[in-house]
């Protein structure tokens, strides 16, 4: 354990902020299988925008890496393209 004041803190606010990374993620993992199993073209169109978004949020908090972010938003814009 923990002897400084200081690092009991530490490790308080780190865990904080892991939980709430750990929910962006989780959370934007399901928007993407949404958009996924979407058949419609519009409403798949307007979707990827807010999920583009979000992949964006992430890689700006260095959740995800930025070159990650952009191959999800690179392969989900592929998938909403082909939709008839």
């Amino acid at each position: 354990m923990a002897n400084h004041k200081s690092a009991i803190k530490r490790i308080r606010a780190n865990r904080a902020k892991m939980l709430r990374n750990r929910y962006q993620l989780k959370t934007t993992r399901t928007f993407e299988k949404k958009l996924r199993l979407m058949t419609d073209k519009a409403q798949a169109q307007e979707f990827f925008k807010t999920v583009s978004a979000m992949l964006d949020k992430l890689a700006k908090k260095n959740i995800i890496h930025r070159n990650k972010a952009a191959n999800h938003k690179s392969r989900l814009a592929r998938m909403v393209n082909k939709l008839a």
